[in-house]
């Protein structure tokens, strides 16, 4: 069971001001969930020694498109070019 001056420490830590009240109202608040949390402990058990070994699923990572091929498409989105280069505003001295 967690107690009030417990809550107030981890406010405290937390940097969280909360009053007496709410810190009174949070212990049976957490002391609920805390329980919970154990209930479900219970339930699962060693639900770990069931988890089957893993494996690397992700695929090889190949080039799907030729170079250049989307260049054209995408400067002709931007705003201004200059040659195969995107033009922006200078912010840097």
């Amino acid at each position: 069971m967690i107690t009030k001056e417990e809550i107030l420490k981890l406010a405290l830590l937390s940097r969280i001001d909360i009053s007496e009240n709410e810190a009174e109202s949070l212990t049976s608040q957490i002391d609920s969930i805390l329980g919970y949390v154990g209930h479900i402990k219970e339930l699962t058990g060693n639900v770990n020694d069931e988890i089957p070994t893993l494996r690397n699923v992700m695929r090889e990572d190949v080039v799907t498109n030729s170079p250049s091929e989307f260049t054209e498409i995408i400067l002709n989105e931007a705003p201004a070019r200059e040659g195969n280069y995107l033009k922006v505003k200078k912010i840097l001295e």
